[in-house]
């Protein structure tokens, strides 16, 4: 039997050796992040979302192991192991197979046949199932005994055919072919289940192949059935399947034959099609699930690396009706510095009250962004917002989603930040500082409740959690944290940290001043040498006894970059300024050279070049910057033909959904992405992306707007 990490790397399409290095340094307790980072010549420079895929299914197919021997420890204790069944086991690849060779022998609840076998009516299952030439009524005659219940021979008889029906079911064999039959050709359907009008009206006489279904179709009509609006199940050609069920179990045209027969009938549709519909259902429901957590993490990553804006005072508005719009001003740095609630949306309406309060906020602040949130009332305050900006030049405006908002200002995290602020207030600033810097802001929230995904309340909460914790901790560490200002949320995301260590930094920083470089570190509670290698290169510290510490270079190879910048003729007193000069002096060098002279390997040099030539560099910052307005569009002046810029605020399976400064996003169908074939919308937007689009059509009624990205005219 193939090893594990032979198998991966055939599915994975990597070398072995390399797979075997990268389960090596997950083994030993390293994280993603670091090995993605500082272990590239080991990996080959696979970056954290293929190590994030490997480990997957790495921990899948050590479940299959495990599972494997656990069935073989089963079969050996009940004295049924043979040579064939542990080779079977060897053989099989998937859990489904490991099941179905178990399930002959795996513990019943009691069925018809496990009667039957009580009754003492096994041997004759098993004269019949021979399919010998004889008389069965005959054979029956021997086996009644009315104390048992086994009053007739019919009786007896049909007691047999449970048995073989059974038998039948539990053909490991037949159950391979039939599932992958019925996943090849077999249909999902769906009819109402009730009168009605409802949002799965589509579906409500519907039927896809099991092997083109789209994730996001499938989710919907799963959700139909959930909610009662739907009758789901698998449709697969009966005649077809019960020939394959009989080729493999009736052997003569007799008596006997013909009993089979009667049995394999019954056991396709009392047993095998019940069973295998459940699993072909399940399968493809973790399919679709796994397709959409890929998405919604896709997403995240994309959203989590907006570009921050940065050295801008912002006040954030959470618009509300009855209670009021909530208003926060935050400095530069996020530092919370005014309050207020006005009622500038019905039922008060008292705009002008609201237009003296917040244009005094502005100039007393020197706001120059403002963030709206985009739920309730969101419209008619950015209405409002947008008729103030005219008196109010160098001040611009932009819709952002508060999904979550209201989770983190009820959290513990937001009381210990704002322990003497009103809930309502706390969302507000919140929405601020999402302008600011998403990233930052973004990881004290759930990121289940971050709203850029598909159908995410109906994923397994454990494996969506698991992805979307991941991706939170590699954006995390693919821009770096500022160890002096960073928030304990902020900490608890870099790797080898974690919440109870983020707090020992933040208290240890509050209790002996900022950190003046990175081996004081160690002096934190309980961060161990574990901790440090892992988390170290991940932490900035600007203005500190050390210029490499304002820089991704890890702690392990500054002897290194300072025998580079030594090889080149630089001095590390120049490092804080950065060195832009260091790329074209290693190019004259040669890398190869370069790499050799400091002992490191081709990967870590440019990553050490890139680092020193813009120490304390922010990825995100080489995004184009977000799209903010100064006027406003209504959902009334939109029509055809129409062009505008947007930003991409969601991607799912079957479009964009676009920000275009109604209060309604638009849809960029699949087909409407490109003049070329687009096969996922994420091959053409990314989340955060500002696009042109056309508007194609408007329904006011139903707020949906059509857009396309293709040339019109």
């Amino acid at each position: 039997m193939e090893s594990i990490h032979e198998r991966l790397a055939a599915e994975l399409s990597l070398p072995p050796a390399r797979v075997r290095a990268v389960i090596e340094l997950l083994d030993v307790g390293n994280t993603i992040p670091f090995i993605a980072r500082y272990r590239k010549e080991a990996t080959g420079s696979m970056d954290d979302t293929a190590l994030r895929a490997l480990y997957v299914r790495l921990e899948a197919l050590r479940a299959l192991e495990a599972r494997r021997a656990e069935v073989l420890r089963a079969l050996e204790a009940q004295g049924v192991l043979t040579h064939e069944l542990s080779a079977a086991l060897d053989a099989a690849r998937t859990l489904a197979e490991v099941e179905d060779i178990y399930r002959p022998y795996r513990p019943k609840r009691r069925t018809r046949a496990t009667v039957a076998r009580e009754r003492g009516l096994e041997p004759l299952a098993a004269r019949i199932y021979e399919q010998t030439l004889g008389n069965p009524a005959k054979w029956a005659e021997e086996f009644l005994d009315p104390s048992k219940g086994v009053e007739t021979a019919q009786a007896a008889l049909d007691g047999a055919l449970d048995i073989i029906a059974e038998w039948v079911s539990d053909d490991a064999a037949l159950r391979k072919a039939l599932r992958e039959s019925f996943l090849k050709t077999g249909q999902i359907v769906s009819k109402a289940a009730c009168e009605g009008d409802s949002v799965y009206r589509l579906y409500t006489d519907f039927a896809e192949s099991c092997a083109k279904i789209p994730s996001h179709r499938l989710l919907a009509i799963n959700r139909g059935e959930r909610e009662e609006w739907l009758k789901v199940g698998l449709f697969a050609e009966e005649g077809q399947a019960l020939q394959t069920v009989c080729a493999a179990h009736v052997k003569a045209e007799n008596d006997c034959g013909r009993m089979v027969a009667r049995a394999c009938e019954d056991a396709y549709k009392r047993l095998l099609f019940p069973s295998l519909e459940r699993e072909i259902r399940a399968l493809l429901t973790e399919r679709a699930s796994e397709q959409a957590i890929g998405l919604f993490s896709l997403n995240l990553r994309q959203l989590l690396l907006c570009p921050p804006v940065r050295g801008r005072v912002a006040m954030g508005l959470d618009p509300a009706y009855r209670t009021g719009c909530k208003v926060a001003v935050v400095d530069e740095t996020g530092r919370l510095i005014d309050t207020a609630v006005v009622y500038p949306t019905p039922p008060q309406n008292r705009v002008e009250e609201a237009a003296a309060v917040v244009t005094a906020l502005i100039k007393k602040h020197n706001v120059t962004i403002i963030a709206i949130g985009n739920g309730t009332a969101s419209h008619e305050t950015e209405v409002f917002a947008a008729g103030l900006l005219p008196g109010l030049p160098g001040v611009s405006y932009m819709v952002v989603s508060e999904a979550g908002a209201s989770v983190y200002s009820a959290s513990e995290l937001a009381a210990e930040e704002f322990p003497d602020l009103d809930v309502t207030l706390r969302s507000a600033a919140s929405i601020a500082r999402r302008l600011q810097d998403p990233l930052a802001e973004l990881v004290k929230i759930d990121p289940k409740a971050i709203g850029v995904g598909q159908y995410q309340h109906d994923m397994p909460p454990a494996r969506l959690s698991e992805s979307l914790s991941g991706v939170v901790e590699d954006c995390v560490n693919t821009v770096g944290v500022e160890l002096n200002t960073a928030s304990p949320a902020l900490l608890a995301r870099v790797a080898g940290l974690g919440p109870a260590l983020s707090k020992n930094i933040v208290t240890f920083r509050e209790q002996n001043g900022p950190f003046s470089d990175r081996k004081a570190l160690k002096k934190v509670p309980k961060l161990g040498p574990r901790a440090y290698e892992q988390c170290a290169g991940f932490l900035r510290i600007s203005g500190g006894k050390n210029p490499l510490d304002n820089t991704g270079v890890h702690p392990e190879s500054y002897a290194a970059a300072e025998k580079l910048l030594a090889l080149c003729g630089l001095s590390p007193k120049k490092l804080t300024g950065g060195l832009p000069e260091l790329s074209d002096k290693v190019r004259a060098l040669g890398e190869a050279t370069a790499a050799q002279e400091v002992g490191v390997g081709l990967p870590t040099l440019r990553d050490m070049v890139r680092e020193l030539s813009k120490p304390g560099r922010d990825p995100r910052e080489e995004l184009p910057p977000p799209l903010l307005r100064t006027d406003i569009l209504d959902m009334k002046s939109l029509v055809p033909g129409m062009v505008l810029a947007g930003t991409v605020r969601n991607i799912t399976d079957f479009g964009l959904f676009v920000d275009i400064g109604v209060h309604q996003d638009g849809l960029v169908h699949v087909s409407q992405l490109a003049e070329r074939f687009v096969r996922h919308p994420s091959e053409a937007a990314r989340v955060g992306d500002i696009v042109s689009v056309t508007v194609l059509s408007v329904d006011a009624e139903k707020k949906r707007i059509s857009l396309t990205m293709k040339k019109q005219g």
